[in-house]
């Protein structure tokens, strides 16, 4: 998995056994990178959006079909609460329909669509960081899945997918994001700061802050690293 290698070795380790495990099994589990918009879908999304800054609402819910399936997966990475993950996908088209005239067609509207997404999961990290503390995550759990290869790759996808998070949410939104994205999403330096609407230079700093502070927090857990 490219990126991967940049983390901690027993982290990228398991971070490769859970995507690899959840994509074969769950369908809306972790998602791969997009791919470019076909032509011909690109053109009936200028169309229709044409159409819904007329006022028509059957075009606006072509958009939403033609959509929804790529921004659930992308919001899947944000909550696994299957109630606040409805919230959020609904919340990124009520958005985009809000802001649809600052759309200028110049993007694939599926990249446009995946930094709304991006910016809706991120508020919703950081109000949910206001609210509350992260809750713990189970060490046992985590000792066994860095111990070796094989352990990470016997996890059900299910309890993999959940670890993967649940340590993740131990971590500032804004490091759980830029950790996110460019470690599970595979974004490089350029798509991450297209979608978080962050300078390159921000992007790298942040990452490197990030992977620093994912260290610290390993370190504290008690499980030994191999530098």
């Amino acid at each position: 998995m490219r990126g991967a290698e940049c983390l901690l070795p027993e982290f990228a380790a398991f971070i490769e056994a859970a995507i690899a495990e959840s994509v074969r099994a769950m369908a809306d589990s972790i998602p791969v990178r997009q791919q470019d918009t076909p032509a011909d879908s690109r053109s009936d999304d200028l169309d229709d959006v044409r159409l819904t800054r007329r006022g028509d609402p059957e075009a606006y819910r072509r958009l939403i079909e033609r959509h929804q399936d790529h921004v659930a997966r992308m919001l899947w990475r944000f909550s696994r609460d299957r109630r606040v993950h409805e919230e959020l996908v609904q919340d990124v088209f009520v958005e985009a329909y809000l802001s649809l005239r600052g759309y200028n067609g110049k993007a694939p509207l599926d990249h446009w669509l995946a930094r709304i997404a991006t910016r809706v999961g991120y508020r919703y990290w950081k109000e949910k960081a206001r609210r509350k503390g992260a809750e713990p995550f189970d060490l046992e759990k985590w000792d066994e899945a860095v111990s070796d290869g094989h352990a990470a790759a016997a996890l059900e996808p299910d309890d993999a997918g959940a670890l993967l998070h649940q340590v993740l949410a131990q971590m500032a939104p804004r490091d759980r994001l830029v950790l996110t994205l460019r470690y599970l999403e595979q974004c490089d330096v350029v798509e991450t700061a297209r979608r978080t609407g962050w300078t390159k230079t921000m992007v790298k700093v942040q990452t490197l802050r990030a992977r620093n502070r994912l260290r610290k927090l390993v370190e504290q857990s008690g499980t030994e690293l191999v530098q």
